[in-house]
């Protein structure tokens, strides 16, 4: 037997472009075969729905409300409900695993470091930084940013993305040699194709999701209506014949 964790999700509460409650997503991602998710609500330099003018710890706090919301809902669902962040630098984006509320709290100097920095702090907390679509193209973007030395894990499969962009993602994965991700970038409830990251032992906790992650032990999938499949095998996923539109930089700080 697998469970599934949807690996990329975006609430209401925190993210100006979400469109759904946390705790609306529970019922929704079980029907569909989900055995959890992790809330990555956009963080203050992302597209934050969270007024900049309160004190830190109370933006942290309605920050991480969709968080909370989707966790309280879930109790006694046999549904397990992680706490993530999507971090933005300059256009290119990372999902922090591994990091707690209360840790936040008390790193407010995260707003003013750069990549390297950032990607220390993280290690320092036994947390991971995973480059979210990296070969994503949108007209509000100007160019692909690549970090090879702070990506420890890509998320190969972004449900929000066109198949190339997602093959371009794997390419790139491959060359690093680094664990591969899949998730939906889920703004509102919908009946489209989603991404997860399959594991063969349920995870419970958000420090457990980044040591089997890591190890090796997480396979990215996509979920239909009626059936689950790796991500590798999916033929589009191979084909890297369409080249970016904007220009590529590789970025170390």
């Amino acid at each position: 037997m697998s469970y599934i964790y949807e690996t990329h999700l975006h609430t209401s509460e925190a993210s100006a472009c979400g469109k759904t409650p946390g705790k609306d997503y529970i019922s929704f991602m079980k029907q569909r075969g989900y055995a959890g998710m992790i809330v990555t609500d956009h963080f203050f330099n992302g597209n934050s729905c969270i007024p900049p003018f309160l004190p830190w710890k109370k933006r942290i706090d309605l920050y991480t409300k969709g968080y909370e919301n989707a966790k309280k809902a879930a109790e006694g669902m046999n549904f397990t409900v992680l706490f993530g962040v999507e971090f933005n630098f300059d256009g290119d984006e990372y999902l922090i695993y591994g990091i707690t509320p209360e840790w936040l709290k008390e790193h407010k100097e995260i707003m003013k470091m750069n990549r390297k920095e950032v990607h220390d702090l993280i290690h320092s907390a036994s947390g991971i930084m995973v480059h979210a679509h990296p070969y994503r193209e949108r007209d509000y973007l100007h160019t692909i940013f690549l970090t090879p030395e702070i990506a420890d894990a890509v998320e190969i499969y972004n449900a929000g993305n066109e198949p190339y962009m997602n093959a371009l993602a794997l390419e790139y994965g491959k060359k690093l040699n680094v664990p591969f991700t899949a998730g939906s970038d889920v703004h509102i409830i919908s009946k489209r194709h989603t991404g997860a990251v399959s594991f063969e032992n349920r995870i419970e906790t958000i420090n457990q999701f980044v040591e089997e992650l890591m190890s090796g032990h997480g396979t990215p999938v996509i979920v239909k209506n009626e059936s689950i499949e790796k991500v590798t095998d999916l033929p589009e996923m191979h084909d890297v014949s369409k080249k970016p539109v904007l220009p590529v930089v590789y970025e170390s700080r």
